[in-house]
């Protein structure tokens, strides 16, 4: 932010400078030019007066923002453009209208930034008649004066334009200068929000696992304490009825690794819910057709029960596949062929018209994908070039008896 108003700062501190720089030369030239004239009728002291309004004149323009600053009462603009409009007066007065009227311009782009439009027309009106007058009472050339304040009139009112022009696109930069504040502020709130409330359901998490033991492991795990104590007892005097205890403390044992596993089974739950995989896959193949990316899904043989982790293996697959296609490949079309046409597998291919790769680069999508196929005694394999897309093919065995879906 600091470079961006400082980059800001340079620009229109250079653009100031520049028309001044073109000014205070304009009328250095003239004013040179007219005192060397022969025509020239101020005197010594007339033109060393005209050149000292002149850089009062320079100087005033030059800190116009820090005198606005400064002075915030209601009278401090119109004494600031009444002073500007003397100046100038003056100058013209002294030595003649002639290529003067250059220094009105920079005055007519302060007007442009401090004044409401309506109060910008009297300044205008005021410097052309500043031209006018001085010609007309000074020199008596009333028409020459009337043809004069005309023929500027084109120039003080393209500065006008195009001052407007550059007040409009500050006024445009601030406002995205601050409309980008504001979103990097709300960005920064709701990145806090997302910390707190995953730590809310962290230990939110906590407490249901802590409860899950308590009342599920911590109660088997009592009881069969008990039963294994009775046991020791009885062993010596009463060996049926230790081994009857030892026979009880298994089928707990038993019961509490089974309650373990609906527990592990309850946080590990699939994405796919009870949907079969065909119609899980169909969901993302939607969601990526609402994302601009033409997506169709091509089943190949008769669909078959699949194992839980080979069913979440393959959605995880798919979902990964196209969410890097809407993130990388720039491509327009998506196609998913899961194939049960072999008996001994099953195979899932995700494919695009994106812009390919000259090699494969392993990021960690494509290593959770290789790693939950290699768990599962599958293969991955990848085919890309560049500008030929991606292919993306996953192997798994598949045993489970065959049945509907």
């Amino acid at each position: 932010m600091l470079k961006q108003r400082r980059t800001q700062f340079d620009v229109e501190t250079q653009g100031r400078l520049s028309l001044l720089i073109v000014v205070v030369i304009g009328y250095l030239v003239t004013f040179l030019g007219a005192f060397s004239s022969e025509g020239y009728q101020g005197t010594l002291a007339e033109t060393i007066l005209a050149l000292l309004l002149g850089v009062v004149y320079v100087l005033l323009e030059w800190h116009d923002e820090a005198y606005f600053r400064r002075f915030s009462a209601r009278w401090a603009t119109p004494l600031f453009f009444g002073v500007q409009i003397g100046l100038i007066f003056a100058i013209q007065w002294l030595i003649g209208p002639g290529g003067i009227w250059l220094v009105s311009l920079p005055l007519a782009a302060t007007a442009v930034q401090w004044l409401s439009p309506l109060w910008r027309w009297p300044v205008y009106a005021a410097i052309l008649m500043g031209m006018f007058v001085s010609l007309g009472f000074r020199y008596d050339l009333w028409e020459a004066a009337l043809f004069f304040a005309i023929s500027v009139s084109p120039a003080l009112f393209f500065v006008v334009i195009f001052t407007e022009q550059g007040v409009r696109e500050r006024e445009a930069r601030r406002r995205a200068e601050e409309l980008t504040a504001d979103l990097a502020a709300a960005n920064r709130q709701l990145s806090a929000y997302a910390v707190q409330a995953e730590e809310l359901a962290t230990i939110q998490e906590r407490n249901r696992l802590a409860r899950e033991i308590h009342d599920n492991l911590g109660h088997y795990l009592t009881v069969v304490n008990v039963q294994i104590a009775a046991a020791k007892v009885l062993l010596a005097s009463d060996a049926a009825r230790a081994v009857e205890a030892l026979d009880k403390a298994q089928a707990l044992t038993q019961e509490g690794l089974g309650a373990v596993r609906q527990s592990v089974a309850a946080l590990r739950e699939s994405p796919l819910g009870q949907r079969p995989l065909p119609d899980a896959l169909a969901d993302l193949v939607q969601e990526s057709n609402n994302a601009g990316i033409v997506t169709e899904l091509t089943l190949v043989g008769r669909p078959r029960a699949l194992t839980s982790p080979e069913q979440l293996t393959l959605y995880r697959t798919a979902q990964e596949g196209l969410t890097n296609i809407r993130k990388h490949a720039r491509a327009s079309r998506a196609d998913l062929t899961l194939d049960y046409s072999s008996p001994g597998c099953v195979r899932l291919t995700i494919a695009d018209n994106g812009l390919g790769a000259a090699q494969t680069r392993s990021g960690f999508g494509l290593l959770g994908i290789r790693e939950r196929v290699q768990a599962l005694g599958g293969e991955v394999r990848v085919e890309t070039a560049v500008n030929q897309g991606f292919a993306l093919s996953v192997t798994i065995p598949s045993c489970k008896e065959e049945g509907a879906v």
